[in-house]
């Protein structure tokens, strides 16, 4: 009866039905700042003042499910703040991984995943998530329909997407 229980104890079972562990991919930051005449424009909310657009040369698909990505975030004097950045589709979270100081990246070691939030006047990460990088809770996973997604005929900014959270 004890030769069962050891061969019992070492059989591992694996749970068809169990979420999957996260397990994060190592991120590099990018080469270089983003080309000013690649940039893709899109949609935040009538409600905010600052101007968005996402770097299509950095967006990358990720296989752990984050779909990375550059994003100019400009004020209405003109300044400009440039992050790198991730999304979580299953999740509906976003994480940045580095910012450009001083004209160079700098990696952001302290950030971890937050929560998208939806009703915030600069909410472009929502914008993004629910208008060109996820299918409700789901990475897209072609770039081509990702960077048409932006273009300001075919881009929904949330305005008529799903999301499950």
């Amino acid at each position: 009866m004890l030769a069962c229980a050891n061969d019992s104890a070492n059989t591992e079972f694996v749970d068809p039905f169990a979420p999957a562990v996260f397990k994060e991919q190592a991120t590099s930051l990018p080469k270089q700042a983003p080309n000013p005449a690649a940039l893709i424009p899109f949609y935040v909310s009538k409600q905010t003042v600052f101007e968005f657009a996402i770097d299509p040369d950095s967006i990358l698909i990720g296989t752990d499910g984050v779909t990375r990505y550059s994003v100019v975030i400009t004020n209405p004097s003109g300044g400009k703040h440039i992050q790198y950045e991730g999304i979580r589709c299953e999740t509906y979270q976003w994480r940045r991984y580095g910012t450009i100081t001083n004209g160079k990246w700098q990696e952001t070691t302290l950030d971890s995943w937050k929560n998208i939030q939806d009703h915030e006047v600069n909410r472009y990460h929502a914008a993004l998530a629910q208008g060109a990088l996820c299918a409700a809770a789901a990475q897209k996973q072609n770039l081509s329909n990702i960077i048409r997604s932006l273009d300001p005929n075919h881009f929904m900014g949330g305005k008529d997407s799903f999301h499950p959270f």
